[in-house]
């Protein structure tokens, strides 16, 4: 313990003081440590601050002081990385001490694979040797003084509105740093509710100009979208490697890859033939070329550890977050017409009733053919006629393929796999970046032949691997819960369809449901219904089978360009099968169920962004179409209002029940239904009716709606029952009134 002394105490029994305390070290503890008095203490502030500028100190929040280039004891860190044996790194979420560099500290976790890259944890810190250790006292909620948003001016003063949807508060800006009204901004927040202000750290540039949206996604999620100069180094110097010895010599054969128009990558293509094996009479030898991807990214490698910390790539309308840097993943790897390529090939036989008969694995050299677009595969096929050119006679590329699909079609439909056609939005851009469309994408019989190509071969993989005893990075899509099916069962309840809770649930249980619907108008209403009831796929070295495909065994083996999983099963087959370089190292086999963990939930950041960043661009769409009437479909009620989506087009906004008008409306939680109190009018999930649009904020992606009268329009005489005003009823059964304009 330090003895006090008279006067100031030097430089460095500060410093000393500061490292040996057992507490965060303030101007308080340290003047109290030295038993200084009053007068002392305000020369103590001034040695502490020529201490902080001489590069001595820095202080932490809670303005407790800790050498600089050091640690304190208790502070924020934020995860910033998960290495190959599953060890989490950390680093401060504040580091001021400039030409020093953050330090990196090892995160003893509590549960394994519990913490993600991009979390907040407030921990305990101690020196161990070389090195940092970091003991995780509480996870965090995400930094709230970190916002995303928009400035704009009023009244002479800067306000910062939120980029997220859910975020309804504004909040004054203290300093703008530059940024002007209009402008795309990260900023930081400080102060306690009421008075909380906003401090601009960078400008992000015009939310509003064209490819922008998607930059919101990426800095809102904190979606890895620059690669370090080293793994760009190594990408370059890989992608000279020649093909290699060894390798099956398959460019005779004319594969082709069937991709979609706008794909900026090809992982994938296939080849088929009938098979003369008198074994197989009426069956068929088909090929799934995939990728040589673990040639050119070795595990540990820079380049492969970019690959983990992406966990695959994001697809954005306006541009792609690449997994790889470009000149692997849209060139070296990319299976492109003419050219030689490195390939892990899937050798299917397959059976006249579409069974897997047999399978093997094996490096190849491929040259693709034609890269064709699911639309031009599917015209060559659908005029039945001879499309002859440099490729040569496509049609007669095609028509074997074809015919190999209509045998894995009937294994498809006799193991009845979930079976819900629900349109894909598509954002088309013109090449300035300007939105000209946004429709449902069409399905044509080319996606579902590529798709069944493709799930056979990712069930080869999988069981190619059991039967190795290899370590296998399954795709797991496990039965709905009892409390889905239980909602579900009220859900159709309303339609009077019929479900019961007793049965053995099958995705066959579904597809039976859909079929007694037919064509009924609510049909689309009640598949989304069923995808809800649905839960969400991940990836685990544990099997529990893919109960949407109806499978027992899947893996996800056919892009490894976009997917680390992928990589991570080439890399098994590698090893499983003797192809050389490249293989699974023991301590990935030993850390699946973790590596599994972190890139689930790096996929779902990636649906998150591409979701949200649609959402913008539909917005973005209908904000010239503000004030208009239009057909909507309502996708969720609430006790505050109900959420509507536009037919045929997408988005998702809110019509709020004080908007209904001057009735009030019940809540009922289990039907999901808001219902007059005076005109016993319902709405409920999966009605259709027409509504005004109110307002479409491109920046957020939300959309709020209003009656087609005007806001609030509909409220019924005071004291009496207002008239119930039908529409056509679309989408609900004939007892439940629609409130709106007639039709």
């Amino acid at each position: 313990m330090y003895k006090p002394k008279a006067g100031l105490p030097t430089r460095e029994q500060i410093l000393d003081f500061i490292a040996t305390s057992d507490v965060p070290a303030g101007k308080r503890e340290i003047a109290k440590g030295f038993g200084l008095s009053a007068q002392d203490k305000i020369g103590l502030k001034a040695l502490l601050k020529d201490m902080a500028d001489e590069g001595l100190i820095d202080s932490a929040p809670g303005r407790a002081f800790h050498k600089m280039g050091g640690i304190p004891k208790v502070t924020v860190l934020r995860i910033a990385d998960v290495d190959d044996g599953g060890n989490v790194w950390a680093v401060p979420e504040r580091w001021e001490a400039e030409g020093v560099p953050p330090p990196r500290l090892r995160v003893r976790e509590r549960k394994r694979g519990a913490l993600g890259v991009g979390e907040r944890i407030l921990a305990r810190t101690e020196e161990a040797g070389n090195g940092w250790i970091a003991h995780p006292m509480k996870v965090l909620a995400p930094a709230s003084e970190q916002v995303l948003g928009v400035l704009r001016e009023e009244a002479g003063r800067l306000w910062l509105t939120g980029v997220d949807k859910r975020e309804r508060r504004e909040f004054a800006v203290a300093d703008a740093g530059g940024a002007a009204p209009g402008d795309l901004v990260l900023a930081e927040l400080a102060g306690k509710p009421p008075k909380i202000a906003a401090r601009v750290v960078s400008k992000l540039g015009d939310p509003f100009a064209a490819r922008s949206f998607s930059l919101i996604a990426i800095h809102k999620l904190g979606i890895p979208d620059v690669f370090s100069e080293e793994a760009l180094d190594e990408a370059e110097r890989v992608s000279k490697l020649p093909l290699g010895e060894g390798r099956e010599d398959l460019r005779d054969l004319p594969i082709v890859a069937i991709d979609p128009e706008d794909a900026r990558d090809h992982d994938d293509a296939v080849w088929a033939e009938a098979d003369d094996d008198p074994s197989n009479a009426g069956g068929w030898k088909a090929i799934v070329a995939i990728a040589d991807v673990s040639f050119y990214v070795r595990p540990k490698s820079e380049v492969d550890r970019e690959a983990r910390r992406r966990g695959n790539s994001v697809y954005f309308p306006d541009r792609v977050v690449p997994m790889l840097p470009e000149i692997l993943s849209a060139e070296v790897c990319s299976l492109k017409e003419g050219a030689d390529r490195a390939a892990l090939a899937c050798h299917l036989r397959i059976g006249k009733d579409g069974s897997l008969k047999s399978w093997r694995f094996t490096r190849a050299v491929v040259r693709i053919a034609a890269n064709l677009a699911y639309e031009e595969a599917q015209a060559i096929i659908d005029a039945a006629s001879p499309v002859v050119d440099e490729r040569g006679d496509m049609l007669a590329v095609l028509q074997p393929l074809w015919a190999c699909w209509h045998a894995l079609a009937k294994a498809r439909d006799a193991r009845a796999p979930l079976d819900l056609d629900l349109p894909e939005r598509r954002v088309v851009l013109d090449e300035q970046g300007r939105i000209m469309s946004v429709s449902p994408r069409e399905r044509l019989d080319a996606h579902r032949l590529i798709e069944d190509y493709m799930i056979a071969a990712n069930v080869a993989a999988a069981k190619a691997l059991e039967a190795k005893k290899a370590p296998v990075m399954y795709r797991i899509h496990e039965p709905p819960s009892r409390e889905k099916l239980a909602a579900l069962k009220e859900y159709l309840e309303t339609f009077d369809v019929p479900f019961a809770l007793g049965q053995v649930v099958r995705p066959a249980t579904f597809n039976h449901i859909i079929e007694r619907i037919g064509d009924a108008d609510f049909r689309p209403q009640v598949m989304e219904q069923i995808l809800r009831t649905q839960t969400q796929a991940y990836y685990a070295p544990g099997n529990h089978g893919h109960f949407g495909l109806s499978l027992g065994s899947y893996a996800h083996f056919t892009s490894p360009i976009r997917r680390y999983a992928d990589l991570l099963v080439h890399r098994s087959l590698v090893s499983a099968y003797g192809l050389g370089e490249g293989g699974l190292p023991a301590d990935d086999a030993v850390n699946m169920e973790s590596v599994g963990e972190i890139i689930s939930r790096l996929e779902r950041r990636a649906m998150e962004a591409e979701r949200d960043t649609t959402d913008r661009y539909v917005a973005a769409f209908l904000s010239e179409r503000v004030g208009q009437v239009m057909d909507v479909r309502i996708t969720g009620v609430t006790n505050f209002g109900f959420f509507a989506t536009v037919e045929g087009i997408g988005g998702d906004g809110l019509m709020p029940v004080r908007d209904l008008g001057g009735e009030y409306f019940r809540f009922d939680e289990g039907a999901r239904t808001l219902t007059g109190e005076h005109s016993g009018d319902v709405f409920a999930q999966g009605q259709t009716l027409e509504l005004r649009l109110a307002e479409a904020n491109p920046v957020s992606g939300a959309l709020r709606f209003e009656m087609p009268e005007g806001k609030g329009a509909a409220q019924p005489p005071r004291g009496g029952r207002k008239p119930v005003r039908e529409i056509k009823r679309r989408g609900r059964p004939a007892n439940i009134r629609h409130q709106g304009k007639r039709r």
